[in-house]
């Protein structure tokens, strides 16, 4: 049997969260060499990646980022993803000479107001014709996920 691999980098987001819809659409507008996967963290995939990588489901208030077996959360997973956007997005990695204490105080607090600034759904997005083939919301074959 063929073993197919997780993507290299696999962007996890809330579903239901209008900012992050936003964001996932944000992503892969400025992705043009598709470096990036989306799954919903509600998902089959997004809550096996989650346990996997011990991030408790019941309170994802953060997007997170696998990349090469390794996790991003929080600031750092945004400023990750954006280091690989294209000109002139990915010059906001220097935002990370801010300390990261600080950095996760600005996100945790748009990311606890998040429902309330720009609402929810009822149910998981929808991703467009043209998003759907960067999502994933199954996992591959059952031994994909590599042991850290």
């Amino acid at each position: 049997m063929k073993h197919h691999a997780l993507p290299e980098r696999i962007v996890i987001f809330d579903g239901v969260c209008n900012l992050c819809e936003f964001s996932v659409n944000f992503i892969y507008q400025r992705d043009v060499e598709g470096k990036f996967t989306f799954t919903p963290a509600q998902s089959t995939l997004g809550s096996k990646l989650l346990e996997h990588y011990q991030i408790n489901t019941g309170t994802l208030d953060t997007v997170v980022l696998v990349k090469h077996n390794r996790i991003y959360t929080r600031s750092t997973a945004a400023l990750e993803i954006a280091s690989e956007l294209d000109i002139p997005w990915n010059f906001l990695q220097v935002l990370s000479l801010i300390p990261q204490p600080v950095r996760d105080q600005i996100y945790d607090v748009i990311a606890w107001n998040r429902y309330a600034w720009f609402g929810k759904k009822e149910s998981c997005m929808i991703p467009t014709p043209e998003i759907k083939s960067r999502f994933l919301e199954q996992l591959p074959s059952p031994d994909s996920i590599v042991q850290p």
